[in-house]
Formats: C-alpha cells, sequence, structure tokens
C-alpha cells in the first residue's frame, strides 16, 4: 500500500524522538507500506527540513541530507504528467496529493488535515 508523507511528518519525526513520526522512522523500509515520492516532494523536504528553526530538535545538520537521501533511496520514485492546481487552500500543498494520485497511493499522512479538507474525494474520483 503506497503512502504519500506530507512535509510536516518528517518535521515533526526530525525535531523530537518521542512521537509516532519518528517511532515509523526505524521501521523503514516497511513491508506494510510504501513511502511514494515525487521531485517537487523532495526538493520541498530539503528545503523545510534544512531551514535553521527545524534544525532545534533532535537532529542535527548533517544527519538531515543523510535522512533526506535514505527515504529517497527506499521510495517509490514516482513521475508527475499532469498538475492539478490550485487545488487545495494552500496552493505549497498541492504536489502532495498530486504525488498520491500518480503513484496510487491509498493514503496522505499529515498533521495538517485543515488544508487537505475534500482531498480524499478528488483523488479518487481522478485514479
Amino acid at each position: 500500500m503506497g503512502v504519500v508523507p506530507d512535509t510536516n511528518i518528517f518535521v515533526s519525526a526530525l525535531r523530537s524522538d518521542r512521537g509516532a513520526s519518528y517511532a515509523v522512522i526505524p521501521q523503514l523500509p516497511s513491508d506494510q507500506f510504501r513511502i511514494a515520492l515525487s521531485i517537487p516532494l523532495y526538493v520541498e523536504y530539503q528545503d523545510v527540513l534544512t531551514r535553521p528553526e527545524h534544525m532545534s530538535g533532535e537532529s542535527t545538520a548533517e544527519e538531515v541530507p543523510a535522512f533526506l537521501r535514505y527515504i529517497c533511496g527506499i521510495a517509490h520514485r514516482q513521475r508527475i504528467f499532469f498538475l492539478w492546481r490550485p487545488w487545495l487552500s494552500d496552493p505549497k500543498d498541492d504536489m502532495v496529493p498530486e504525488t498520491a494520485v500518480a503513484s496510487q497511493s491509498r493514503y496522505i499522512v499529515t498533521y495538517n488535515l485543515t488544508d487537505f479538507r475534500g482531498s480524499k474525494n478528488i483523488s479518487a474520483s481522478r485514479r
């Protein structure tokens, strides 16, 4: 089963080793789910996770690029041949459901439920 993690999941995992997001990281890669990743989403991960305000947690500046390379290495890399924009209330989040639909992932994993409201119906109708 495919899943697309929103950036905030990895931010949370790298800031603290005491949450659900962090608990999943040591279990990767998993036989239960496969992470789908597109180039725009990877660039977003890289941009956000390397910001100084996100370096205040458990991870160091050297560990973040290594973590991103690891995620890229285990993820299903999905090409996007279409853009459905604007789609969500925050256009910066549009790459997440685009990746989910293109990769036929079943789930988007996010803490940002408000901005993704309604994306379940849209993605299901466009598969």
